[in-house]
């Protein structure tokens, strides 16, 4: 675990220390897309975020290859090589995409592509267990296929939710966090090495996401761009692909007791098919409203509209923070719903705190307009739009007023849809040019 935590640690500090000088470096590039009447943030932002989650990718990787126990894992796989190819030849399409406009058949065509190189060296699925039917061999084809399939719809999942300033990074970072618990529970308590890379993968995307996040909150100083959601979106197919089929029942030794107890212990064996389910759960389903509403509309699935999740949060009343923070909850109620399941499934009190903290943020959901207050005693350790008027904060009534006209100037006018350009809003959409 420590190893982990150390090239967790590495990958966020060289993210974090470079996303600085990319900033200046997308500046002078002019890789600074212009407002447009959809866009939520109000002021000039660079992308090429990427380039220093990229950088940060590789250096958490050759941490781990001089570590004692994980290269092992280099050692006994190609798989870290894979996804470093992979990653390699996608994140170079986003950068050139970042900043020139790159058509959509294009980014698709190298999403594929940026797939089969991982494929070609070794990181696919084999084999996939099915309830009721057991062990599924697959063919070399059908394993390519579905590999292919997994990566780019992870890819443009991850590219769909990329609306507000931190949201993908942030739920990205609780997907990992969730599939990395579950990767290192079937690697240390079970002792079932090929679960090593996966676990691996998890830790240096949760760094590759930390590192960012703090030039990337609301007001974000800089957008990760198709070169940053494309890239965490292939790594985080790749520990799902990685670890899917590894699990072998009889290692696990699940087939010990009566029948029915059989039945809830070998629910490890299935997550893997519905873990990278559940940790894009929100972004999927992002993007099949997506799909379904535009083509119900008679327009292209890629057209870029104001409809997406994020956006009618802000729309029914919500702010930016309120809003990143009402996905970020969701989406760590399913991810970590999943992994709970996983771990005892026979208990009753798991899907109740499930449905309990449904509730509460259904709550949240409706009330958009409530602001807490804090106690008088505290009003001098918050914000000012968190204290209460009267006695006490009079010195921060301009301050506040000044929280206000922020939060109004971000309510934004819906436009039609079909307007191109939408930053993330697809990783094989159009966008209009900067320059």
């Amino acid at each position: 675990m420590r190893e982990y935590l150390l090239t967790l640690c590495v990958t966020a500090a060289v993210t974090y220390l470079l996303t600085g000088p990319v900033r200046k470096f997308a500046i002078v590039a002019g890789a600074m897309p212009e407002i447009r009447a959809r866009d939520v943030h109000r002021e000039p932002t660079p992308r090429l975020g990427g380039i220093a989650m990229f950088f940060g990718l590789c250096a958490g990787l050759l941490v781990a290859d001089h570590l004692t126990n994980l290269s092992e894992v280099f050692e006994k796989s190609n798989e870290p090589r894979a996804l470093l190819s992979g990653a390699a030849l996608i994140w170079l399409i986003g950068v050139l995409d970042d900043k020139f406009e790159i058509d959509a058949l294009i980014k698709l065509g190298g999403q594929m592509i940026a797939a089969g190189v991982m494929v070609v060296q070794g990181l696919t699925i084999l084999w996939i267990p099915l309830p009721g039917i057991g062990t599924v061999a697959l063919t070399q084809w059908q394993g390519t296929l579905l590999t292919v399939a997994l990566v780019v719809i992870t890819i443009n999942a991850v590219n769909f939710v990329d609306g507000l300033d931190g949201l993908a990074a942030g739920v990205v970072c609780i997907a990992a966090a969730a599939f990395f618990m579950y990767a290192y529970r079937i690697w240390y308590s079970y002792g079932i090495e090929a679960a090593a890379p996966a676990s691996l993968f998890a830790a240096i995307l949760m760094g590759m996401c930390l590192g960012f996040l703090p030039h990337n909150m609301h007001p974000a100083r800089i957008f990760m761009g198709d070169s940053g959601s494309m890239l965490i979106g292939l790594v985080l197919a790749a520990g799902a692909i990685s670890v899917t089929g590894q699990v072998d029942p009889d290692v696990m030794k699940l087939f010990s007791g009566s029948e029915r107890n059989a039945v809830h212990q070998m629910v490890p064996v299935y997550i893997p098919l519905l873990m990278p389910l559940t940790i894009i759960a929100i972004p999927a389903a992002d993007l099949i409203l997506a799909i379904v509403r535009r083509t119900w509309r008679g327009q292209s699935p890629f057209a870029a509209d104001r409809g997406h999740l994020h956006h009618r949060l802000l729309e029914i009343g919500h702010s930016h923070s309120r809003a990143v923070l009402i996905m970020y909850f969701f989406s760590a109620l399913i991810a970590f719903g999943a992994l709970a399941y996983s771990v005892n499934a026979a208990s009753m009190w798991i899907v109740l705190g499930v449905v309990f903290l449904s509730a509460i943020g259904l709550v949240l959901l409706l009330l958009p307009r409530f602001t807490p207050r804090a106690p008088r005693w505290a009003e001098h350790f918050v914000p000012p739009r968190y204290r209460r008027r009267g006695a006490g904060a009079e010195a921060g009534a301009e301050e506040e007023a000044a929280v206000v006209a922020d939060e109004a100037a971000e309510e934004r006018v819906p436009v039609a849809a079909g307007v191109s350009g939408v930053n993330g809003a697809t990783a094989v959409g159009p966008r209009s040019r900067t320059r």
